[in-house]
Parts: structure tokens; C-alpha cells; sequence
């Protein structure tokens, strides 16, 4: 089994692609700590590995997010160590999916979501699942569209400015009834 490695836009994180499906259309999973994991055997295995942070499962690649005092060159080779033996052994990469919050938006508002959706969905997550993560929609009110971010654009420094700067730019191009975008940790 090769696994390609490729940097992310946040130093702190690596993406780990194992040329197989992880989450396939099941969509992400984000695990901000050791503790999140409990359901997924591949969280909970790179968690085991001293100066892991964050692991977020993408549709066919891994992110793990370092602790600052730990260096890639010590952690890199042992999350690819752990990586390959989970696959090779053909355990589950996660046990249930986990339920997504609700969406919070108005009935009225049901095309103007699913617009904000179809955009989103064809011109923001490739470009971020590239970069090792995800931008998820989690509501829309009053003109302001609530988004998260995992992954490699959780903790990364730029993710606010590709939010103000590039997603907002863009929906309020084609959604007149936008009117800014903000990041919620939830």
C-alpha cells in the first residue's frame, strides 16, 4: 500500500492520501480531540500517537493536524505507519455516522439555500477538500450565511480571509440576498 503525503495551506497539518476510499459519499468527519474519537477506530488510532491534535476524515484522504511542539519529521512516518496497518488490516473507518446539527433557516428561504448550497458544493469544497478539509453549511438568516470549516482550514490561519475574502465575495456575486458570511465553531 502507498500513501501520498501533501501539505496543506496550515503548516500545522499534513493530508495523507491512501489511494483508496476513506469516507467515500458517507461525507467528513472532524475530530477535534482524542476524546471525539471513540467512534472511529482510524481517529482513535492516530489519536494513540503522541502530538496528534486534530484528525478529520475526508471522502479519500486523512488531515492530521500536529501539536506545536511536535515536528513532522518524528510524526509523519508513525501516522503512515498507522494509517497502513488500519487499512491493511480492513478495519472500519468509523463506526455510525455521526448526526449532523440542523440546518437553521427559514422555510421561505429554501431557494436561497439550496443556491448557496449548489455553489458551495461545485466551486468551494473541491477547491477546499485540495487544500485537506471542508466547508459545511450549517444555516442562513438575515442575509448571513453560517458556515464551518474542518479539517486543514479549522486551524488554518488564511481560513478567515478565504471565508471573507473568497466564499462571501463569491455568494454575494451570484446570491443578491447575501449579505456576509461568518465561520461558526459548532
Amino acid at each position: 500500500m502507498f500513501i501520498e503525503t501533501e501539505s496543506t495551506p496550515n503548516p500545522a497539518t499534513l493530508k495523507f492520501l491512501p489511494g483508496r476510499e476513506v469516507m467515500g459519499a458517507a461525507g467528513t468527519a472532524d475530530f477535534v480531540a482524542g476524546e471525539d474519537a471513540g467512534r472511529s477506530p482510524l481517529a482513535a488510532r492516530l489519536f494513540a500517537l503522541p502530538g496528534v491534535a486534530r484528525v478529520f476524515l475526508g471522502a479519500d484522504f486523512v488531515t492530521v493536524t500536529k501539536t506545536d511542539e511536535t515536528d513532522w519529521h518524528a510524526l509523519r512516518p508513525q501516522v503512515l505507519g498507522a494509517l497502513m496497518e488500519h487499512f491493511l488490516a480492513g478495519l472500519p473507518v468509523i463506526e455510525g455516522l455521526e448526526e449532523e446539527l440542523a440546518e437553521d433557516f427559514e422555510p421561505a428561504d429554501a431557494e436561497t439555500v439550496a443556491q448557496i448550497k449548489e455553489l458551495l458544493d461545485s466551486r468551494v469544497r473541491p477547491a477546499v477538500a485540495g487544500d485537506g478539509g471542508d466547508i459545511v453549511f450549517r444555516g442562513f438568516r438575515d442575509g448571513i450565511v453560517k458556515l464551518k470549516m474542518q479539517g486543514a482550514c479549522s486551524g488554518c490561519p488564511s481560513s478567515r480571509a478565504t471565508l471573507k475574502h473568497g466564499v462571501e465575495n463569491m455568494l454575494r456575486h451570484y446570491i443578491p440576498e447575501v449579505l456576509a458570511v461568518e465561520q461558526v465553531e459548532v
